[in-house]
């Protein structure tokens, strides 16, 4: 059956993409774990409405990027109708008019939640996070700025996705503006990068013709993965090199089991790398998100377990 076809609320699910949510859950869960060490314990209010804020983000991210990138989902569909899944507003899954609005509608939610909980759990400056969270997508997708059309997405994306978002949550659970473990962020920024510059590889050609700059249509797939290879590699170094660069903050014990989750996800992606350009796009991908998620669960755990074991960690 095609998602047209689907009841209403099934293709409501199928335009919010939930196999596209890890990308900001992970986000989300890192910085609730650098909330988590900073306080020492963890606030059950401040990880209900983190989850709510990420739900009401996330369907304003997909919706709203959805119908600002309708053209060039069209061109996608056209140049390969059966190697690629149908498209929300292309497949008539979704009036573009509704896609719009629900995106619109997610985004007022989402600001709701940052209000409430500024006002619940007294942290000043929370809702303004909030509305910076939505208005990095504005600048992505919408005119007239569009940088996702101008080869600055890519960027975007790590700044929001890297540093914003787990900032947002840390604050949300901690209650510190500028806890200690926001020294984690440069080095999950480098592998959200990553994952930006590898969501271009397989959308080349549309990209190109739907007059859409990206990383790729600039410097070609090979050159991108090269990059996305070595920005891994790089995250992986920082966060093995932190009990030296920040004693103050991370022990060994604590970015070991990281660093050997991410060793190990990295040689499955330089094994991906051996497959032919055309053939190993998507594979090469799902891959490399998989590092990513991986990594920054997993540091997410330990410092929350550092942080609860401990009573707060870098709280001087």
């Amino acid at each position: 059956m095609q998602p047209a076809e689907l009841p209403l609320h099934r293709r409501w699910l199928y335009a919010l993409k939930p196999a596209s949510w890890p990308k900001l859950l992970v986000s989300a869960g890192l910085g609730q774990g650098i909330g988590v060490a900073a306080a020492g314990r963890v606030d059950l209010l401040a990880l209900l409405l983190g989850a709510a804020f990420t739900l009401a983000h996330l369907s304003f991210i997909v919706l709203v990027n959805d119908w600002g990138d309708q053209e060039v989902d069209a061109i996608k569909r056209r140049l390969y109708p059966d190697g690629c899944s149908p498209k929300t507003i292309p497949d008539d899954v979704l009036e573009p008019s509704s896609v719009l609005m629900g995106g619109v509608g997610a985004g007022v939610l989402a600001l709701a939640v940052a209000g409430l909980g500024e006002h619940l759990l007294a942290r000043s400056g929370l809702l303004a996070g909030g509305a910076a969270c939505l208005l990095l997508l504005v600048l992505y997708t919408l005119p007239p700025v569009r940088l996702n059309y101008r080869g600055g997405g890519e960027v975007l994306e790590m700044l929001g996705v890297g540093f914003l978002l787990p900032w947002f949550h840390a604050f949300l659970q901690g209650g510190k503006v500028m806890p200690a473990g926001l020294v984690v962020l440069p080095a999950y920024a480098l592998l959200c990068l990553s994952s930006a510059l590898a969501s271009g590889l397989a959308d080349e050609e549309s990209d190109r013709l739907g007059g859409k700059r990206t990383f790729t249509t600039m410097f070609g797939p090979t050159a991108v993965r090269q990059a996305a290879d070595g920005l891994v590699l790089g995250a992986i170094l920082v966060w093995a090199a932190l009990p030296w660069l920040a004693p103050y903050y991370a022990q060994l014990w604590m970015v070991l089991p990281v660093v050997v989750v991410m060793v190990a996800d990295y040689r499955d992606l330089r094994q991906d790398g051996r497959y032919r350009p055309d053939a190993m796009h998507r594979r090469y991908k799902h891959t490399l998100h998989l590092c990513v998620w991986r990594g920054g669960l997993t540091m997410a755990g330990m410092l929350a377990l550092a942080g609860l074991l401990g009573g707060g960690i870098g709280c001087g």
